[in-house]
Formats: C-alpha cells, sequence, structure tokens
C-alpha cells in the first residue's frame, strides 16, 4: 500500500524539467542574439573597448529578466501540482506561459535591429507604445521593413508550438500530485531564488541600465541587456517618474529649483505674482499691435537641419530655403527629443522635456495645461489642429480639444483627397485643406497647428510636380524634397490669401529624421530649421543656440500680443537674450542634455552627471563645472516636479 502510494507522487525533477529547459534555451538564444549585435556594432563596440563587458554582463541581465518573468507561473504552476485534479493543468499551464516567454524574448530580438536602426538603441518604452496604433505601425513595417514583418509573423507561432513540444518532450511527465510539503518547501525556494535571480545582486540597490553603462556610446549601453529587460525597464522607469517623488537624476526643493529657472529665463521675481502658478508671468510684446496677428504652425515631419541646404545639409529644401531669406530664420535651433509629440509640447506649451512620457499623454495634463490654444482662446481666437492622419495618434486629439482647441480636423475631414498613404492623406491635401479653413476664418484671429504626414517612413507620397532626388522613389530624401515642394505651392497660395497680411507663420520641424551617433547625446541630430514669416514679417537671422521651447514667447512678440504665460522659453526678438550665451535642452530616452555655449552637463538615471565640451559638432569630456551641473538639474527637474504639482497651467476663470 505505501509503496503504491508513493508511486502516485510526482517528484520535483519531474515538475522541473520543463523549467530547465526554458532556463537553458532563453540563456543561449538571447547569448547568440547579443553577439550578432556586437558583431553588427563591431566598429561601436571596439571603440568602446566593450566587447568583455557586454558578453560578461549580458547573461546577468537575462537571469534578471528570466527571474522577473518565471516566478508567477512557477509559484501558480506550484500549487497546481499539490492538487489531483489539477496537477496535469498546472503542466499544460506552465509549459504554454513559457512557450510565449519564448516567443516573446524571440520577436523582441528579431525586432531589436530594426529599432536600432531607427532609433539607435534597443527597444524601450517606444516599442510598446506604438503598439497602440497597430494600422499605421504594420503599414510603416510593411513598406520599410517587410521581410522581418514576414520573419515575426512566421517565427511566432513556430517558436509558441516548437517550445511547447519540446517542453513536452523534456523529461517525463509528472507521475502524480506533488506532495504538499514538498511544493510549500519549493514556492520558498523558488521565492527566494527569483528575488535574488530579479535583484541581479547582493547589494543594497539591484541592477538596473545604468549598471550597463561603461562608455559614451549610448548604443552600445544598451548591448548587455536583452530587449525584452530594456523595453519593460523603460516603461517602468517612465511611469515612476511621473509620480510626485519623481527623481529621476536626482533631488532639489522646489523653491530652490523655481527660483533658478526664472531668473535663468531673465524674469525678475517681482514678474511672478501667483504663489499657486510659480512660473506665471505677463508676457509684454516687443513689437506690440493694435490688432495682433493670427500665428500658424507649419510642423514638418522628420525634417533635420541635415536635409535643408540653406542650413549647410542637402540641397533637398529650395523652397524652405527660399523662406529662409524672408523671415525670422534661425541658424541654430535644436529640437527638445526625438519624437513628434516633443516637438508638439515644445511648441504648442513651452514644455521642457522630461524622461517620461510627453505631456500629450500623460494622464494628468489632458485637461489644466498650459496651451497657446488655450490662452489665445481667452482673448478671442479661434485654434484648430489639422493634420492627414489619425488625430487619435499619440493621443493628440484627446490632448488639444481638452486643452483648448475648438477643432480637430484629420483623416476623416478631406473629401476626395488626392493621395492617401499610410500616415494619411499628402502634404499637399493638407494644405489646401489648411488654406481653406484659414479662409473661412474671416475676421475670426485664429491660431492653428498644421502637421504634415508624408515626411515619414514609409515615404509614400504623389509623384507629380517636382523632380525627384534619387530612384527609387520610396526614400527618405525624395520625401523630403517631395515635403518642400508641397510647402512652397502652400506659401504661394498662402502669399494670395486674404489672411496672409493679418498671419504669422511658423515652419519648423518636429524633431530630426533619425538621432543616431556614438555619443551620449547625438547634439547634431536635434538641429532643425525654424523659420517665422507672413506679410508683416522682416527678414533676420537668428545665430544664437536656440531651443524649442525658445519659439512660443518668440511668437507672442511677433504676434505684438500680451498674455499671461507659465512657459520660461527665451523670447529671441529681445536683443538682450540674443546676446545673451545661448541653451537648449535635449532628451535623448532617458538623458537629458543641458546645452549652454560649449558647455554641457547630461543627467541620466541614478548615475552621476557627465560634464563634456561641446566643440567642433563633438561632445568630449571636460572638467566638472558645478554651476552649470545645478542649473541642468533645475531644467531637468522642473517639467517633473511642475506636472506633479499640476502648476503649469493658466489661472482658472474663477481664480
Amino acid at each position: 500500500m505505501s509503496s503504491t502510494s508513493e508511486r502516485d507522487y510526482g517528484t520535483l525533477r519531474q515538475a522541473f524539467a520543463p523549467v530547465v529547459a526554458f532556463i537553458a534555451i532563453t540563456l543561449v538564444g538571447l547569448s547568440v542574439a547579443r553577439l550578432g549585435l556586437v558583431a553588427w556594432q563591431m566598429e561601436r563596440v571596439t571603440a568602446t573597448n566593450g566587447a568583455a563587458t557586454i558578453l560578461l554582463e549580458g547573461p546577468r541581465f537575462d537571469i534578471v529578466t528570466i527571474s522577473t518573468l518565471v516566478f508567477i507561473p512557477l509559484v501558480l504552476a506550484l500549487i497546481l501540482f499539490m492538487g489531483r485534479r489539477t496537477y496535469r493543468t498546472g503542466e499544460l499551464m506552465l509549459r504554454g506561459a513559457f512557450a510565449l516567454l519564448l516567443v516573446a524574448f524571440a520577436l523582441t530580438e528579431i525586432a531589436t535591429p530594426g529599432f536600432i536602426e531607427e532609433f539607435d538603441t534597443r527597444p524601450n518604452y517606444l516599442f510598446f507604445e506604438y503598439l497602440e496604433y497597430p494600422r499605421e505601425v504594420l503599414a510603416t513595417l510593411w513598406g520599410a521593413y517587410p521581410w522581418r514583418l514576414m520573419l515575426m509573423v512566421v517565427a511566432a507561432p513556430a517558436v509558441f508550438f516548437a517550445g511547447l513540444a519540446l517542453f513536452r518532450r523534456t523529461g517525463k511527465p509528472l507521475a502524480g500530485p506533488l506532495r504538499p510539503s514538498v511544493a510549500l518547501v519549493a514556492v520558498v525556494v523558488v521565492t527566494a531564488l527569483c528575488v535574488l535571480g530579479a535583484r541581479g545582486t547582493l547589494d543594497h540597490r539591484p541592477i538596473n541600465p545604468s549598471t550597463a553603462c561603461f562608455s559614451t556610446d549610448a548604443l552600445v549601453n544598451t548591448l548587455p541587456l536583452n530587449s525584452l529587460y530594456s523595453a519593460g525597464y523603460a516603461i517602468y522607469e517612465s511611469k515612476k517618474n511621473e509620480g510626485p517623488d519623481a527623481s529621476a537624476y536626482g533631488e532639489l526643493p522646489y523653491d530652490e529649483v523655481i527660483a533658478t529657472v526664472r531668473a535663468d529665463a531673465g524674469f525678475a521675481d517681482a514678474e511672478f505674482s501667483n504663489d499657486e502658478i510659480p512660473t506665471l508671468h505677463r508676457h509684454i510684446p516687443t513689437q506690440p499691435r493694435a490688432r495682433p496677428l493670427n500665428y500658424v504652425i507649419v510642423l514638418e515631419e522628420s525634417l533635420g537641419a541635415e536635409f535643408v541646404g540653406g542650413l549647410g545639409g542637402l540641397d533637398l529644401t529650395p523652397n524652405l530655403d527660399a523662406l529662409y531669406e524672408e523671415g525670422l530664420a534661425f541658424d541654430n535651433l535644436y529640437a527638445t527629443g526625438t519624437r513628434s509629440v516633443r516637438g508638439i509640447e515644445a511648441l504648442v506649451s513651452g514644455y521642457l522635456p522630461t524622461p517620461t512620457r510627453s505631456v500629450v499623454k500623460l494622464p494628468k495634463t489632458q485637461r489644466g495645461c498650459f496651451t497657446l490654444a488655450e490662452a489665445l482662446g481667452r482673448v478671442g481666437y479661434e485654434s484648430s489642429f489639422i493634420y492627414g492622419g489619425e488625430g487619435h495618434f499619440d493621443n493628440m486629439a484627446r490632448f488639444f480639444l481638452g486643452n483648448g482647441f475648438d477643432e480637430v480636423i484629420d483623416a476623416d475631414d478631406y473629401d476626395n483627397p488626392s493621395f492617401v498613404g499610410s500616415w494619411g492623406v499628402s502634404d499637399q491635401d493638407l494644405f489646401r485643406r489648411a488654406h481653406e479653413h484659414f479662409e473661412s476664418m474671416g475676421e475670426t484671429p485664429f491660431f492653428s497647428l498644421v502637421f504634415t504626414s508624408s515626411n515619414h517612413s514609409p515615404w509614400e507620397f504623389p509623384l507629380d510636380g517636382f523632380e525627384l532626388a534619387e530612384q527609387p522613389a520610396a526614400t527618405r530624401n525624395n520625401a523630403v524634397k517631395y515635403a518642400d515642394h508641397a510647402l512652397g505651392e502652400f506659401f504661394d497660395q498662402a502669399r494670395r490669401s486674404t489672411y496672409w497680411d493679418d498671419t504669422l507663420f511658423l515652419v519648423v520641424a518636429d524633431h530630426n529624421s533619425r538621432t543616431w551617433g556614438a555619443e551620449l547625446v547625438p547634439v547634431n541630430r536635434f538641429h532643425i530649421p525654424a523659420v517665422f514669416l507672413g506679410g508683416s514679417i522682416q527678414p533676420d537671422r537668428v545665430a544664437t543656440l536656440s531651443s524649442q521651447v525658445d519659439l512660443v514667447p518668440t511668437a507672442l512678440s511677433l504676434m505684438g500680443i500680451e498674455l499671461d504665460v507659465p512657459a520660461l522659453g527665451r523670447d529671441m526678438t529681445r536683443p538682450d537674450q540674443r546676446d545673451r550665451v545661448g541653451r537648449a535642452i535635449m532628451q535623448f530616452y532617458q538623458s537629458n542634455l543641458f546645452l549652454e555655449g560649449d558647455r554641457a552637463v547630461v543627467h541620466r538615471p541614478h548615475l552621476p552627471p557627465t560634464h563634456l565640451r561641446w566643440f567642433e559638432g563633438t561632445l568630449t569630456p571636460s572638467p566638472t563645472d558645478v554651476a552649470l551641473e545645478h542649473l541642468a538639474l533645475c531644467h531637468a527637474l522642473w517639467p517633473q516636479l511642475s506636472y506633479a504639482r499640476g502648476d503649469f497651467r493658466l489661472p482658472m476663470l474663477s481664480e
């Protein structure tokens, strides 16, 4: 009787055979994938002497990832293993969970080369954010990376069913349920091992991506990670930094932060009179007008300075080059980030960049966040967002309509467009619709954000009316050439319109096309064009180092309007601001760079600040500058703390 009873129970060896197989397969697969990336990026890896570090640290992060992901399935399985009616269910659940995890590891690693080509880093929070918009993303992937997309479609079921088969054949199935005492001891041991494995160290602080930061090349620093870990940790870090205790770069008293950023903006304390909104001040225009101008922002998708002939780039933008000669043009302007929503928050709100998501997407800024639309609406302006694609993309429509915009015109609002691509109607269709809208405004003052999309992978656009830069047609350079052609047509039409003399136009890029380079922050890839023009705008050039956030107060002065604003950009119509040493703030994923003249400080989570010199287009190590480090930290912390406190806003009308 006793021996028969013993045969009715399973053993831990039987239970854990699939676990051992899963861990072995995953470690080997991730190591092979890492070796492939190292071989591909060997030039940059060699420049940092980092091959040994990458290959030694890599398995450590793989164990962290595996320990984190297997904990819950393993504990649940062990609980099920104790029941005579449930132990087979536990086996099936564990095999299925491991097969799904193999799929997740495989797909993220397959996607990694393409992500690196686009963003020069392993997958981060953008990898999962884009999954919210499957139509646009799938169309882009199919147009730009069809064979990779097909590989992922084939790999997902293949890896899943191969994993199921392998785990089923690994060892013998359970002969019966586990003894409760054995299973409970196993739960305790599994918990201890998974916690230790997930921490990756016995030190006080668990390992994190900063542990792998051994060089000044941001991409190389991500190679020791695996892509599922890098994306998951980026999401965790982003969410954490949205909270009230956000301190990714350090901690300072809020009053000290506010005093520093206000002084750096060039304002006296007496100009700030609202204790609840500590950066609120009255903008006094340098060019007051009896009838302030309308304001139209033409936001050009992915138009880096490298494509603009007038800024020393490729000869692809003859129309923009001509506009540069007609208005107030910026020669040394830098984007705040690498995403469209970063450019939008800077241009519409004057909001500084953070390591978390843009305010366009954050939950606490869907109402009550300062925008030019809300401020101008209080003095009689009508505001619109005009886009050729889906307005819901990147949460734009929700943010705009909740913060002062009166109307969103998107893909559904075009009658018989001449061309429709993956990202919506062509820029020509967009500009025709914008022109019709502006003409319909009559004497009503208006503000509008017109966002182009033709210069976006997979580069779909009409081929008539302009000369291609190269063959085949679907290339980045040709898309730039087309976008410039459409821009030229719009301004030819606008000059003949009823609104030309009463409108200020800003043509500006949201960001560069692709931000990459063997530096902590590839500053050259943040350089973008910007020019203000219109019937009453005189030609001039701004050579001072400037940021996208400086365009908000500059626009208000050119419009000739007096408003209360909490944004602290620098008004580049003021001679005293142009004569100062310029500054720009750039967010490159988790790195925040503050550039003042030729000196820079980079803040990264959980790491000491890095001091650099910006010389001839290159960042090189520089001696510590305590004052600049403090200034940089204040500018990095202010938007995070302000978001947590909810004080980047206008006073309520009842206040």
